[in-house]
């Protein structure tokens, strides 16, 4: 691990995002929530906050943080789902992993979630949005018109 020891505790924060891509009809029984197990935002949404408090268990390296925030959002859009995970901590060591895991994992359970009804759908875009706090300071990922 990374001695983050000399680093001064800062308030961090990180948004990651993902989609889960989908066939129409899938996209219908998420919003009419027909779907064999259930409500799969509301599941992804619980299951993106228990991935992000156990990031220091998956990624072998990062640091275990205590995390002051967490969100998860999902929304259907007309290809599927989209997710967006935000979480903070005050800490010596930044939270994008924590982020990323938490869309990830919430991407994962949309899938499972909606595996009985589309077995084809895709996860994509996995990426960090913006990262505030520490050393590094700000970054904001940049629209592809900008």
């Amino acid at each position: 691990m990374v001695d983050t020891s000399g680093k001064s505790v800062t308030g961090r924060r990180a948004i990651a995002s993902a989609r889960v891509l989908m066939n129409p009809e899938t996209v219908a029984a998420v919003r009419g929530h027909r779907t064999p197990k259930g409500d799969p935002l509301e599941t992804a949404r619980l299951a993106g906050i228990m991935a992000a408090k156990r990031t220091a268990e998956l990624i072998p390296l990062c640091h275990p943080l205590p995390l002051t925030h967490i969100d998860i959002r999902a929304e259907v859009e007309n290809t599927g789902v989209y997710l967006e995970a935000a979480v903070a901590t005050e800490a010596q060591t930044g939270v994008e992993m924590e982020a990323l895991t938490a869309v990830s994992v919430a991407a994962l359970t949309v899938y499972d979630m909606c595996k009985a009804v589309d077995k084809g759908m895709t996860i994509t875009d996995v990426r960090l949005e913006q990262k505030t706090g520490g050393k590094s300071g700000e970054y904001k990922r940049k629209l592809k018109d900008e």
